[in-house]
């Protein structure tokens, strides 16, 4: 067959694919570790995509009222989506109940909206921090679909299999003889955090710039402090 200049279309091969991808992972690592009579969570504020660095300063944690935090990793605009449902809900629960809503409540709460996107999930990884009624640490940590479990530490994002296995140690006293666990000072916790994602940064690219650390207490407003990060 002769192929001419007007004929172009005999030269391609192959049909050119064009395709939608609704989805992506923008890095960045949280942790929340419950006290005896607080809870701490924090997250770094870079942003990836890839290789490229979209912001330093793009928080993954939120206040919700005074007495819980979420931290989200995955889909940054997944995360913006949800933390404005739940800012909507708990506006309409305090109108219709006159007080804010309870960590617990909001902890199933948060499983109840995720579980109804099951079929077109956010892609966003909760840890829900705060303290209970009766003044105590907690900390729920949730898949993208709303499955949830009550628990004394966790980390989550791009780092967690490094930090993880950290807090286990550290926080959790496992792996260690002749100890068993037991709730840790707030000093001793802070330390802890800043000394992970210290690590962290070393030997995960999608982690750094600033630490955003949340304390969370009882009949106070949240405490925020912020500690920088490796930016390279």
């Amino acid at each position: 067959m002769e192929y001419s200049i007007s004929n172009p279309t005999e030269y391609v091969s192959a049909p050119i694919e064009h395709r939608f991808e609704p989805y992506d992972d923008n890095g960045g690592t949280s942790l929340a570790i419950a006290g005896k009579d607080f809870c701490v969570v924090a997250s770094d504020t870079r942003q990836s995509t890839g290789y490229s660095i979209n912001s330093r300063y793009a928080p993954k944690a939120y206040e919700l009222g005074d007495n819980a935090v979420i931290a989200m990793n995955g889909f940054h605009a997944d995360g913006l989506t949800l933390k404005k449902v739940l800012d909507q809900r708990l506006k309409w629960y305090k109108f219709a109940h006159d007080k804010n809503m309870s960590v617990t409540a909001l902890a199933q709460m948060l499983s109840i909206t995720l579980y109804q996107k099951r079929f077109f999930p956010y892609y966003s990884f909760c840890c829900l921090g705060g303290v209970d009624e009766k003044g105590e640490g907690a900390v729920y940590c949730y898949d993208a679909i709303g499955s949830s479990e009550r628990e004394a530490y966790r980390a989550n994002g791009s780092a967690a299999s490094l930090i993880q296995p950290f807090l286990d140690n550290q926080v959790g006293r496992k792996n260690m003889a002749n100890t068993s666990y037991a709730p840790l000072e707030l000093d001793k916790v802070i330390s802890i955090v800043k000394d992970a994602f210290t690590s962290a940064t070393e030997r995960d690219i999608y982690t750094g710039d600033c630490l955003q650390i949340f304390i969370i207490r009882k009949g106070q407003p949240v405490e925020v402090q912020h500690y920088p990060l490796k930016r390279d």
